[in-house]
């Protein structure tokens, strides 16, 4: 599957795109395809710090349970609600509906990639 080419990506799964005042975070279709089934989302809440580089939540899957990674540094300004109540929507639709938080970030960054870096990077 092409990967959006409106937003970065991370090594570690993650997808960043640039909103006028925030950053949307979420995981990449590769990444819930790996994970199996959603079943349940363990996210910082609206108000806290993360760090770049940094455990800042957990995905539970049918499979395995995985460590959400901060791509960027800042404050925790939103968290999918509907993705909360529902955990399936990040399998259907983990570049769109099934975003997980978006961060009022500071400028600190892990290393990004583009989408055509992130697709070598998966193929």
């Amino acid at each position: 599957m092409p990967m959006p080419t409106d937003r970065a990506y991370t090594s570690d799964h993650e997808w960043v795109l640039s909103g006028e005042s925030s950053m949307r975070i979420g995981i990449t279709d590769y990444a819930a395809d790996a994970l199996g089934d959603v079943v349940f989302l363990d996210l910082p809440e609206v108000g806290a710090t993360v760090t770049a580089g940094e455990v800042c939540g957990e995905i539970e899957s049918t499979k395995t349970v995985s460590d959400l990674v901060a791509p960027v540094s800042g404050r925790v300004v939103a968290v999918n609600a509907a993705a909360m109540a529902d955990p399936a929507v990040v399998n259907q639709d983990p570049h769109g509906q099934g975003w997980l938080l978006e961060v009022e970030a500071d400028g600190a960054a892990v290393e990004l990639l583009d989408a055509l870096a992130y697709q070598a990077l998966v193929e």
